[in-house]
């Protein structure tokens, strides 16, 4: 298996994780445009404090975790294991945002690398294609992370309205729990997935009905 710092690995995940890779991630708010309508996220620093909680209590560590156990299973026992990540969404929208992204994203693999993996939600589907691509796991689940942080942060550059450099800011005061969430997460069995995201789950509830918006979720 190749290992983390070899260049090919690292290219590849740059591509995966890229904005060009079309998985549609600049559609998905995860709930925060409902936050943004009610008032409730207006500063840099507030975009920064939800998102922290996001990734520390809520899909961030969460995906981690059915990344990991997707990587570790034959792709027979997939199945079971994206079954649970749809059961843990919260809401339709947030349903949507990982079977969608999930699905676009194997049939790039499936096209480009010729795997033929079945539709999955997208932490499984991105742990069964590292898998099968023979990738390292930590490399991966560092780059999903940090590709998680910068969706949300593009959507809160648009929604909040943050200036770029403030988004920037924003994700590399957020890269070093990235780091910590991966140090942590990979290692966790199923039976430590977990969420307190509640506002955040509420909000994604509420988007669904939202008058005017931008975002899918």
């Amino acid at each position: 298996m190749s290992t983390d710092t070899d260049p090919a690995v690292m290219l590849t995940l740059a591509q995966w994780f890229s904005p060009a890779f079309p998985i549609g991630a600049f559609s998905y708010s995860h709930g925060l445009e409902a936050l943004v309508d009610r008032g409730e996220i207006g500063t840099v620093a507030q975009f920064r404090d939800w998102m922290a909680h996001v990734l520390e209590h809520g899909a961030g560590r969460n995906d981690l975790i059915f990344l990991s156990a997707a990587y570790r299973v034959d792709r027979s026992e997939l199945a079971g294991i994206d079954a649970l990540a749809r059961a843990m969404a919260p809401s339709s929208e947030r349903l949507l945002e990982t079977v969608d992204q999930g699905g676009s994203f194997i049939r790039t693999i499936n096209a480009v690398w010729s795997q033929g993996l079945p539709p999955l939600s997208y932490p499984v589907a991105v742990g069964a294609a590292a898998r099968a691509c023979d990738l390292p796991l930590e490399p991966t689940a560092r780059m999903y992370i940090h590709g998680f942080l910068s969706a949300l942060t593009s959507a809160a550059i648009r929604l909040v309205p943050l200036g770029q450099t403030e988004g920037q800011q924003a994700i590399l005061a957020l890269t070093p729990l990235c780091h910590q969430l991966c140090d942590s997460a990979l290692d966790a069995p199923l039976d430590s997935l977990g969420s307190s995201t509640f506002l955040a789950d509420i909000a994604s509830m509420q988007h669904e009905t939202q008058y005017s918006r931008m975002f899918r979720s």
